[in-house]
């Protein structure tokens, strides 16, 4: 199945950070994380416009979000074991999840998840690659 070719005012990692702000007073725990969830626009590239309920169902099944901020023990790797196989995760990142993982919630109005490390299952250059 071919990616859906979202239509984007502006870059949607700007958008995001612009809309979070300052989330700095939110500090995080041993391996948390804090993802921002990234929702669709409402217009694909070709013009088809999403309707409000199909868009808002990416609040509760979106697969991907910006990853904000990670707690002091976040990806750093325990003993022999290469959970994250040495990758570099940086805040900034697309990051992949189980829709069902985290705890939901909303920072500065942005809904958010706090996640562990463990829960990312990848990386990705594009949110709208993932659904």
């Amino acid at each position: 199945m071919k990616q859906l070719s979202m239509f984007h005012d502006e870059d949607p990692k700007d958008k995001i950070l612009a809309e979070v702000g300052d989330h700095f007073g939110f500090q995080l725990m041993s391996n948390q994380i804090l993802v921002a969830v990234y929702l669709r626009p409402e217009k694909t590239k070709g013009g088809v416009i999403l309707s409000d309920r199909y868009r808002d169902e990416d609040r509760f099944q979106s697969k991907v979000g910006l990853l904000l901020d990670q707690g002091p023990s976040a990806f750093v790797e325990d003993g022999d074991a290469s959970w994250f196989g040495k990758y570099p995760f940086k805040k900034g990142d697309w990051v992949v999840f189980r829709p069902s993982d985290g705890w939901s919630i909303h920072v500065n109005g942005v809904l958010c998840r706090v996640l562990s490390d463990a829960q990312v299952k990848g990386v990705v250059d594009n949110p709208d690659r993932v659904w």
